[in-house]
Formats: C-alpha cells, sequence, structure tokens
C-alpha cells in the first residue's frame, strides 16, 4: 500500500489544478472544477482515496451536497460499497435533520439523510471537496451517530489547516474547539492538501465579478 501524505508530491501536482478566484467575498476560493476538466487528474484524485480506504475499511461512502456528490460516487463504486447523499433540507423524503451549525459564509440549516441508508455499527466515510471550520462536517457526523452509525474519517481533497486550531486572538473559527464542544472529537480529519501548497492564483477575466451568493 502506498502511504500519501498532506502535501506529498502527488498533492503538490495536483494542488497544480486547483486554483483560486475572489468569491463569496472569501479572497481565495479553491475551484474544483480545475481538476475536473482533467481526467488524467480526477482519476489519480479518487485512486489516492480508494486505495486509502480500501485499507481502513468502510460500509458505506455519504457525499455532502454538493461537491461530495461529484467526488463520492466514483470512490463507492471502486471499492464496491453503497453511496449516500447528505444533502440540504426540504431535497430528500424519510429524513432526519442534524442542528444548525456555522460556516466561513455563515449560518446553515441542518443537512438531512434518508432514515434508512444508516444502520447501528455501520462505518461511514464521509467526503467533501474542501473542509475550512467544520461545520459541515460536523452536521454531518452528527447525521451518521444519530442513527447509530460510526464515522471513520472525514476525507477531504483541500483541508485548510488556518482553522484547525487556530489562537483565540486571530478571531478565526476554532475547528478543535468545535468538534470538542459537540463531542466528536475523536472522529479524524483527513485532507490531501493544504492551503501551504495551493498556490496557484487563477488569471481573471477582465470582466470578472464575485457574483456569488451572500453568505
Amino acid at each position: 500500500m502506498t502511504t500519501y501524505e498532506q502535501d506529498g508530491p502527488e498533492a503538490r501536482e495536483i494542488a497544480q489544478y486547483l486554483p483560486y478566484f475572489p468569491f463569496k467575498g472569501i479572497p481565495r476560493f479553491y475551484d474544483i472544477g480545475g481538476f475536473l476538466e482533467k481526467p488524467s487528474v480526477f482519476q489519480k484524485i479518487v485512486d489516492i482515496f480508494v486505495e486509502r480506504y480500501r485499507e481502513i475499511g468502510v460500509d458505506s461512502i455519504a457525499g455532502l451536497d454538493a461537491r461530495g456528490f461529484i467526488l463520492g460516487p466514483p470512490i463507492a463504486l471502486a471499492l464496491k460499497k453503497p453511496f449516500l447523499m447528505m444533502r440540504k433540507k426540504g431535497k430528500m423524503p424519510n429524513s432526519i435533520e442534524s442542528p444548525a451549525y456555522e460556516t466561513e459564509y455563515g449560518a446553515r440549516s441542518g443537512l438531512t439523510v434518508s432514515r434508512d441508508k444508516i444502520k447501528k455499527g455501520d462505518r461511514v466515510l464521509i467526503i467533501d471537496d474542501l473542509v475550512a471550520t467544520g461545520g459541515t462536517l460536523s452536521s454531518s457526523i452528527q447525521l451518521v451517530q444519530a442513527l447509530g452509525g460510526t464515522v471513520v474519517e472525514c476525507a477531504c481533497v483541500v483541508e485548510l489547516k488556518m482553522f484547525i486550531n487556530p489562537d483565540a486572538s486571530t478571531g478565526l473559527p476554532n475547528r478543535t474547539k468545535l468538534f470538542q464542544d459537540l463531542n466528536i472529537a475523536d472522529v479524524p480529519v483527513w485532507g490531501l492538501i493544504s492551503e501551504d501548497v495551493l498556490n496557484n492564483e487563477a488569471t481573471l477575466h477582465k470582466d470578472y465579478v464575485d457574483d456569488g451568493e451572500e453568505h
């Protein structure tokens, strides 16, 4: 088994295809569309995650609305495991809802999952494109636990380390403290690439405007 490290050689190569834009009022918004248009790079990401979680072992894979719906299914197919969706409120029948949560964009209502998709004792892998403050991941973890499952790991292509455990003086949200407060600090989070190697600034069209939704 190959051990893939955060910001290792493979991650640095993939980072070239993750440009950042000023978007939604955030100076560095990382766009996974950069690697989605490169089949060989997208396949490499899938292969890395498949190898990691084939060794660890999972019963199902949960993708978060909406980019987790892109990343999760090819990984689930390769592992021959069920894929399930964690969606925004009002999008799915027969579901339970997690508490509201905060993200780097502001407050969000809870995520939902169908009641019959997770059974007691299931080992669930949670997939999303990026983890920042951890608000969305915390919501998904609570859903799995509410149905009696165990989150094996939360896996993301990008992990913004600046939010892991910043000093209080920075005023930044603290993911470590959030997980501790919610009693989910034992759930591991793994990101392939950190902001330390994401240095590909997008070339903006002269008419570019930040037209992201309000947050």
